[in-house]
C-alpha cells in the first residue's frame, strides 16, 4: 500500500483516536499490518505515530485545562517506565503472539468502557495505600493496590504491541477512580506521549524503523490530533466513553481475526 494512502487513513483515525483519549497504536499497528508492513515494523513506526499525535492533542487539553497533572505523573511514569522494557523485550515473540496478545487485552479494556458506570469513593481516606488527589472542587481517591500492577502491566503490554495504553488507562481512571470522562481523556493523552517515545526507543534499539513511512503517517497525525482535541472539547462526556469502548472492541475483532488468518 502506497504511504500517502497509509498517511490518509492515519489522519483519519487519530482525529477518532485523541477525541477519545486513546493513542490509537491498535489501530495504527493493524492498518501497517493490513498494509503488509511486517509486525515489529509496525509496532516501531506506530509508536512514532502515536509519539506525534499525542504531543499535538496535548497542546489542545493542556491550554483548556481538562487533564489532571498528578494523574499524568503517576500513571504516566509507570506506564512509560515498562513500556520500554516491553518494548526492548518484543523481539522475543512472534508477530503471531503479540497480535492475540492485544485483541484479548483489548477486548477487555471494551467491555468495561461500556459498562454502566457504579458510584465510586470520592471522599477522602488516610489509609495506606490510597492517594487523595484533590484538584478544584474534585477529589479522586487512587487505590494505590489495584492502580500500581494494572499500570506497570499495562505498560509492559503496550510497549511490546506497539501501543500506547490509553485503552487500558482510560477505563482504570474512569471506572476505578472516578475521574470525569473529559479529564481522563486529557490526561491520558498527556501521558502517551511519554509513553510512546519509550515504547519507540525500545522497539528502536532492535531496528525495524522506516523513516519515510513514519516520517509521512506522522506528519498525518499531527494535523488529526489537532482536529480530534478540539472535536473532544465539544463532545459529551457519555458519548466519549461509548465511542471510546466501541472504538476498542472493534480494534480487539480485527485484531484477532488477522492473526488467526496467519497474515
Amino acid at each position: 500500500m502506497a504511504y500517502p494512502f497509509i498517511a490518509l487513513i492515519i489522519f483519519a483515525l487519530s482525529i477518532l483516536m485523541i477525541m477519545s483519549g486513546r493513542g490509537g497504536g491498535n489501530f495504527y499497528v493493524l492498518t501497517l499490518v493490513l498494509a503488509g508492513v511486517p509486525m515489529h515494523q509496525a509496532s516501531t513506526t506506530s509508536q512514532f505515530i502515536l509519539l506525534a499525535s499525542a504531543l499535538s492533542g496535548a497542546l489542545i487539553f493542556g491550554k483548556a485545562r481538562t487533564l489532571s497533572w498528578p494523574l499524568v505523573l503517576f500513571f504516566g511514569g509507570l506506564n512509560a517506565s515498562m513500556a520500554f522494557i516491553g518494548g526492548f523485550e518484543a523481539h522475543l515473540f512472534t508477530g503471531t503472539g503479540l497480535k492475540m496478545v492485544l485483541s484479548l487485552l483489548l477486548g477487555i479494556a471494551g467491555v468495561v468502557m461500556l459498562l454502566p458506570e457504579k458510584p465510586v469513593r470520592r471522599t477522602a481516606m488516610a489509609r495506606l495505600g490510597f492517594w487523595n488527589i484533590h484538584e478544584g472542587e474534585s477529589t479522586y481517591v487512587i487505590n494505590l493496590w489495584i492502580a500500581v500492577p494494572l499500570t506497570l502491566a499495562t505498560g509492559f503490554f503496550s510497549g511490546m504491541v506497539g501501543i500506547s495504553g490509553g485503552s487500558f488507562l482510560v477505563p482504570l481512571m474512569v471506572v476505578g477512580c472516578g475521574v470525569p470522562v473529559r479529564t481522563a481523556v486529557g490526561t491520558a493523552t498527556v501521558m502517551l506521549a511519554a509513553t510512546a517515545a519509550t515504547g519507540l526507543l525500545g522497539n528502536a534499539l532492535h531496528g525495524g524503523f522506516n523513516p519515510p513511512l513514519a516520517l509521512s503517517s506522522g506528519a498525518a497525525a499531527i494535523v488529526g490530533g489537532l482536529l480530534g482535541g478540539k472535536i473532544a472539547l465539544k463532545t459529551k462526556p457519555k458519548h466519549l466513553k461509548t465511542i471510546s469502548g466501541l472504538l476498542t472492541i472493534v480494534a480487539a475483532v480485527f485484531m484477532m481475526g488477522n492473526a488467526l488468518s496467519g497474515k
